[in-house]
């Protein structure tokens, strides 16, 4: 990884250096993902076969995930990964029910009760992405959350591995969530199924999931589109910002920037520290460490998009972060709690030595399903609220109506909107507070 001082970039240096890989894939990707999606919803099933045979490893042996195969599969699965999967989608359902969004009524006026009321989302499309390696913790990071906000239709989508067949364990994590509808069908492809429904893939009202480039423009195109459905947030290629102090383990900190490095070519890891002796000794460490990950080529090409910057002090630190708006923060600090007040835009944190990421990603309880490429500015990660639609209700006494009736007659006439102020003066003559004009 380069090593820089922070100090010595101009803004034009700074900013390069804090540019996400993604924002270079543009108008290639763009266009790419136009012509599949309108590709899918002229030709159905058969331009997803058409695509399969394209871009996948090998085309799905069946569109369809049949109960015999989740059978199948969940058989092939080791006795440990099944645990596993079982005890994590235990603390992420103990974390999620904690903060579901609840029913509320307030009387904002004598006679008047406004209410908020939460309904599920008829029908979510879930994607859970298994390119350079199946993902079957976000089957559950996805799935656990629509149960609990009780949408009645739940379809997942996931390519197929170089047998045309969906991988097992995100199949055993979809069956350990009561998941039957799985579809063998990934990238922007899959996201225009879900978006427009084919002949098999039913249309959805709301699609969830990480991906590459090309799902993440996929899920901004169909958003954006009139009649589209609604996306979770932008979750595309992973990132992690460390920030580190004197007394920082540095085989720690190397350990979770290869850990986010190994998603993908075009994740960015990024260490920040006010301490160049510990610069130096993370660098050699992620060099030691790289040398013997499986994945090795796929995180160099990470960190070639990376760096570790050397910064004047923790505050100048905690300010790039809050710019930045990382996905994942790793505060590896002495004090990590005292610094915490200071972050205020990331999507998920991770305090101190012994807080690795990798616990996020998996079973701490938290979503992993988080904010990239900056989204972090104005959004947090998926929750059961993500899945659910929240409805205001109002219930109105004719007493209520004469206590707040004027109130809007006013704003209406100051707006100009007779009409609006006519639906109330009409009812104000009915209980007697005005004469009968309208």
């Amino acid at each position: 990884m380069r090593t820089v001082l922070w100090s010595e970039l101009d803004g034009a240096a700074r900013a390069d250096l804090l540019a996400r890989g993604t924002a270079a894939a543009g108008p290639q990707v763009t266009a790419g993902v136009a012509d599949i999606l309108s590709g899918v919803r002229e030709g159905g099933d058969t331009a997803l076969q058409e695509y399969a045979e394209r871009f996948d490893r090998a085309p799905a042996q069946s569109l369809v995930v049949t109960g015999e195969q989740f059978d199948d599969a969940v058989a092939q699965v080791p006795t440990t990964l099944r645990s596993a999967i079982s005890q994590a989608a235990g603390t992420i359902r103990a974390f999620h029910e904690a903060g579901m969004t609840r029913d509320y009524e307030v009387e904002t006026a004598p006679g008047v009760r406004c209410a908020r009321v939460v309904r599920p989302i008829r029908r979510v499309g879930l994607y859970v992405p298994a390119g350079s390696a199946p993902l079957p913790s976000t089957a559950l990071m996805l799935a656990i959350p629509a149960q609990l906000a009780g949408c009645p239709e739940i379809v997942l989508c996931t390519p197929p591995g170089e047998d045309g067949l969906p991988d097992p364990s995100v199949l055993a994590a979809a069956g350990e969530c009561g998941l039957s509808r799985v579809f063998v069908v990934g990238g922007a492809q899959a996201v225009a199924a879900m978006a427009y429904g084919t002949e098999s893939v039913p249309r959805c009202d709301k699609i969830f999931g990480p991906g590459n480039a090309w799902v993440t423009e996929a899920k901004r195109q169909v958003s954006t589109a009139e009649g589209g459905p609604g996306i979770d947030l932008p979750a595309g290629p992973s990132e992690v910002l460390v920030i580190a102090d004197t007394g920082a383990d540095p085989e720690f900190v190397a350990a979770d920037l290869l850990s986010q490095a190994e998603h993908g070519p075009d994740s960015q890891v990024l260490l920040l520290t006010d301490d160049a002796s510990l610069a130096d000794a993370v660098a050699e460490q992620v060099q030691a460490q790289l040398d013997v990950l499986p994945r090795a080529d796929i995180a160099a090409k990470s960190l070639a998009s990376s760096a570790i910057v050397i910064t004047a002090d923790l505050p100048e630190a905690l300010a790039i972060s809050n710019d930045y708006a990382p996905e994942h923060l790793i505060l590896a600090l002495r004090e990590p709690e005292r610094w915490l007040d200071n972050v205020e835009r990331a999507g998920s944190v991770f305090l101190g030595d012994w807080a690795p990421e990798t616990l996020g990603d998996y079973c701490s309880g938290t979503n992993h399903v988080l904010p990239t490429a900056g989204a972090a500015r104005w959004t947090g990660g998926v929750n059961v609220a993500s899945f659910q639609i929240a409805m205001t209700v109002q219930r109105v006494t004719p007493a209520g109506l004469s206590a707040l009736g004027p109130t809007a007659v006013e704003l209406s006439a100051a707006e100009g909107l007779l009409g609006h102020q006519a639906a109330v003066t009409r009812r104000l003559a009915r209980v007697g507070t005005v004469d009968g004009a309208s």
